[in-house]
């Protein structure tokens, strides 16, 4: 049984003797880093009077996984202004209203807000949804763009319509096997973007005629998940097919390897995580986490931040997300240690609790994607990933 129903969040910092006190000290600390320290050090830039947004330091843009990702930390922090900034920014120059990507929102944009592309990448469009009505309940529902639980509907809306009745473009969730999808249209998937907690809860607050689609998504993605986790390593692919196999097909745009466990992948142990924590529904994606753990915390201890094949043979390339590789698989110990009886399992759990919490946010120029995915990992297992 989950939060969902028992409301209780666990903290597993304090279940593993951390004081309150620094908990909450840490996590002030992490967001006036993220948000307002060093411009060496800070992932979030105030724009003009009334906007904002968050910058890939790798790539010096902003893309909608990160602005989706800053108002997702925003709402759960009670943060109402940088949210409301970083949404501002997000619908003056993200918001794509004609064309095959209309209702969509432009995945990257030059930091001046001049679009780079014209396409859109469906987790922004997920955690955009659900940050906005997670807004609107601990908020209020405003005035146009910040009236939160209509934009939510509406960008669902189009995630699930776009090509019915006429309408130009491609559906973001494939509507037979109801995964969601790596682009609109296309006929693979990112297992990271299967976020069934989410769509538990668009299945009670979307469109009403959309509702029962969601809540099978939230039953396909948790099947899924179990299918596209190796049953050895935890490990997953970046991209893969609707079996949950790697997919190894010729990109037309791109000629990098997306079959591996790399960047994206580090991402799925995390959400199978929270979801564990939120609604604690395991259909066999749970294991995951605990077997990755096991792998990275035991079988290759001495070197884990390498690239791998799905099935745990390393690769000499170097992860180029170890700080965010590192506090995903520590996230996944909600899942280890809450549903988990194995002791073994539940020991390297905390393990990875600890190792974390020792664990810096990242510097440099790479620090956007980890420290993103720090923060989620911290309050999460703080308690503070929260149902609003």
């Amino acid at each position: 049984m989950g939060a969902y129903e028992t409301g209780n969040y666990r903290n597993l910092f304090l279940e593993a003797g951390k004081s309150k006190e620094e908990i909450d000290q840490r996590l002030k600390e992490i967001w006036d880093t993220f948000f307002y320290g060093p411009e060496d050090e800070r992932i979030y830039h105030p724009a003009g009077e009334d906007m904002g947004y968050l910058e890939d330091t790798g790539n010096h843009d902003a893309r909608t996984e990160g602005m989706s990702y800053g108002m997702m930390i925003c709402v759960q922090l009670d943060k109402k202004e940088e949210f409301d900034r970083i949404w501002k920014w997000a619908c003056t120059y993200m918001w794509m209203e004609e064309g095959e990507s209309e209702g969509y929102f432009a995945w990257s944009c030059g930091l001046d807000g001049t679009r780079n592309a014209n396409g859109a990448a469906p987790d922004g469009e997920e955690f955009f949804a659900m940050a906005l009505f997670f807004a609107s309940h601990r908020w209020g529902d405003g005035e146009g763009i910040f009236c939160y639980s209509e934009m939510a509907k509406k960008i669902l809306r189009a995630c699930l319509h776009k090509g019915e009745n006429g309408r130009v473009g491609a559906p973001m969730w494939n509507r037979e096997n109801k995964q969601i999808l790596f682009v609109p249209g296309i006929d693979f998937t990112d297992p990271s973007y299967h976020l069934p907690h989410f769509y538990e809860l668009f299945a009670l607050w979307a469109d009403e005629e959309d509702r029962p689609f969601f809540q099978e998504a939230a039953k396909v993605s948790r099947e899924y998940l179990a299918k596209a986790c190796h049953p050895v390593t935890g490990m997953n692919a970046e991209y893969a097919e609707f079996d949950g196999s790697p997919m190894k097909r010729p990109l037309p745009w791109s000629t990098d390897r997306h079959d591996w466990f790399y960047s994206d992948a580090y991402r799925t142990v995390a959400n199978i995580g929270l979801d564990m924590e939120w609604y604690g529904e395991d259909m066999g994606q749970a294991k995951a986490a605990a077997n990755l753990q096991r792998y990275l915390g035991v079988v290759r201890k001495e070197n884990p931040y390498l690239t791998y094949e799905v099935d745990g043979t390393p690769l000499t390339q170097p992860s180029l997300h170890p700080v965010g590789m590192l506090a995903t698989t520590a996230q996944g110990a909600l899942a280890v240690i809450g549903y988990s009886e194995n002791e073994d399992e539940i020991k390297t759990a905390w393990e990875w609790v600890e190792k974390f919490w020792q664990t810096p946010l990242r510097k440099g120029d790479r620090r956007y994607y980890d420290n993103c995915l720090y923060f989620f990992a911290f309050l999460a297992l703080s308690g503070n990933y929260r149902i609003w």
